[in-house]
């Protein structure tokens, strides 16, 4: 009886949890595209998650009978090691694609109802073509297959998103130039998308990384209170998205605050969202037992995973750290010990060198390296990779015991 009992006043606790799951995994929910348990289960409590990631992190949520969207504000507006990735082809957007993307929102946000993919793509040229935008140098024409690819790519984000609605026709034939694709608008998605501090008219900064870190810049009032809060917003901002909190990466300011209010704000974060917390002496890393909250997994499966994993340890053993060339022989090295396993092209001269960059990118992602620029970058371990260091075995002596 009082197990059941328990059970039954632990379920609300364990529906919340998951709401709030669910939405720092997918802070955009829209009914139709999102699973519908998943979308009503966060709508039953939105109440609960706005006063909470309110008051915690400074995120507003705003939720209605179509849409659910959390405004993250990102911690650090300057990390470039999670970019947003053609939903078929995984590849990282490139500075031509963000572009497209928001002369894309730009022009469906006074479409009509419905556009074709054609006429998106004339629409974003003239766009382009427009003397505040070229006078940066940037162009956009359709007369290459890569341009029309960029433009494809940046259709289908929009579909995951659901900014547009496929209502007849396909990407690819759009792209072979023998058909085109016709789209709804859904305008109440775009009008949420863009989580900013301030609105981009009140921004004054002239240049690219000034106006980024307008965006995301709270005013704080110079009281004792909101200088608090403010970094209570951060800290918590920074343990839900980073994969690791280096103590070193913080201000004075910061480190002092964590350090009074550590107990209450990782207890916070982790009774909310199921969360482990690892505290050692460099940094803190919230851990999810159950690998969902995240967009890099490692370990997992595949060449390139297992590739990253060896990679890991080649590095973490490293006292100084290792040259992207030494990685490159390590690979090939690799390569040939493990072809019975991986793909065949592992082997093929120069392919170690995407297979290098790739996981490279994967670790940095997880904030477990950096990378000293130079003709020959210099890959330096930080310390939350020592856990994929394999340590010389223990061998002990077992002895017999006499009779």
């Amino acid at each position: 009886m009082s197990r059941a009992r328990l059970s039954v006043a632990d379920e609300p606790v364990a529906r919340l949890r998951q709401a709030a799951r669910i939405l720092l995994a997918r802070p955009l929910l829209v009914a139709g595209l999102a699973d519908d348990e998943e979308f009503q289960l966060v709508r039953s409590y939105a109440a609960e998650l706005r006063e909470w990631f309110e008051r915690e992190t400074g995120w507003r949520l705003v939720a209605d009978a179509q849409t659910i969207r959390l405004m993250k504000l990102t911690a650090d507006p300057h990390d470039e090691t999670h970019p947003a990735r053609d939903p078929r082809a995984k590849t990282p957007f490139s500075r031509q694609r963000y572009v497209l993307t928001c002369l894309a929102l730009a022009v469906l946000e006074r479409a009509d109802g419905q556009v074709t993919l054609g006429r998106l793509a004339e629409e974003i040229m003239l766009a382009a073509a427009e003397p505040a935008l070229a006078g940066t140098g940037f162009t956009f024409t359709l007369q290459r297959r890569e341009r029309r690819a960029d433009m494809v790519a940046v259709v289908r984000l929009l579909l995951r998103w659901g900014v547009l609605r496929r209502v007849a026709g396909d990407e690819d034939a759009y792209l072979g130039g023998s058909g085109d694709v016709l789209y709804d608008v859904d305008r109440r998605v775009i009008s949420g998308l863009l989580a900013a501090a301030r609105g981009p008219s009140m921004i004054s900064e002239s240049t690219p990384a000034g106006r980024l870190g307008a965006l995301t810049q709270d005013v704080v009032l110079d009281i004792d209170d909101a200088r608090n809060r403010a970094l209570r917003h951060r800290l918590t901002r920074l343990l839900l998205e980073q994969p690791v909190l280096y103590y070193d990466e913080l201000s004075d300011p910061e480190r002092a605050y964590l350090t009074s209010q550590r107990f209450a704000l990782v207890n916070r974060i982790t009774q909310l969202t199921g969360l482990v917390a690892e505290v050692r002496a460099e940094g803190i890393a919230l851990v999810d037992p159950a690998d969902e909250l995240t967009d890099v997994r490692m370990p997992a499966e595949g060449m390139q995973s297992h590739l990253t994993l060896l990679l890991a340890e080649r590095i973490a053993t490293a006292d100084r750290g290792v040259r992207v060339s030494e990685l490159h022989r390590h690979t090939r090295k690799l390569a040939r010990e493990h072809r019975s396993y991986w793909r065949k092209h592992a082997t093929d001269p120069g392919a170690e060198i995407d297979l290098v960059a790739t996981a490279l990118e994967a670790l940095r992602a997880l904030k477990l390296i950096s990378v000293e620029p130079a003709d020959d970058p210099l890959v330096v371990a930080r310390p939350a990779i020592a856990r994929y260091a394999l340590a010389e075995p223990t061998i002990r002596e077992r002895k017999e015991v006499v009779p």
